[in-house]
């Protein structure tokens, strides 16, 4: 590129260009990149929305289902979920609903006495008195935390229709 001016013209190095690209057009691309960065943030934010309400509506269809689960498992116990609080639990074999201290002395009795215990097929011990205390204790966990699933489900079931008339 000649400098106007008085004297001999001087020659000024020229930056290097890729393929025979001129200096405005690396100015141009540049615009343009930035101009498909600044198009590309509203598009990202919308999929980035919508992932979420996917998500969301995933979480909740999921939860909808395990209280559905636990609807047709727990069918027999459902009745008395007024009285599955955490202290009782639901004895399936009787249909009957047993306090869990009331339990726990009667496994107590048990090893005392040396009653024959028929899923061991031999008397009770401690051993097998801490096991059962233990898996009623979670049974009684169990129950309480399937009769509220079951409770949520109407409002989980409207907070889905509420989400899928949004989107």
């Amino acid at each position: 590129m000649a400098v106007p001016g008085p004297g001999p013209s001087v020659q000024r190095p020229q930056p290097p260009t890729m393929a025979g690209a001129t200096r405005s057009t690396n100015l141009n691309t540049g615009w343009e990149m930035t101009r498909s960065i600044l198009w590309g943030i509203p598009i990202a934010l919308t999929l980035a929305t919508s992932l979420h309400a996917q998500t969301e509506l995933s979480d909740l269809k999921g939860k909808i289902w395990e209280a559905e689960l636990a609807q047709r498992n727990f069918a027999a116990g459902l009745p008395h979920c007024g009285e599955l609080n955490g202290t009782n639990f639901y004895f399936y074999q009787r249909d009957r609903v047993l306090n869990l201290q009331d339990y726990h002395r009667s496994l107590d009795n048990l090893v005392t006495q040396g009653a024959y215990n028929p899923e061991t097929k031999r008397p009770w011990n401690k051993q097998d008195a801490d096991a059962r205390w233990a898996q009623v204790q979670k049974e009684a966990a169990t129950d309480q935390v399937n009769c509220a699933a079951v409770a949520s489900l109407p409002s989980l079931r409207q907070k889905l229709n509420e989400l899928q008339q949004r989107h």
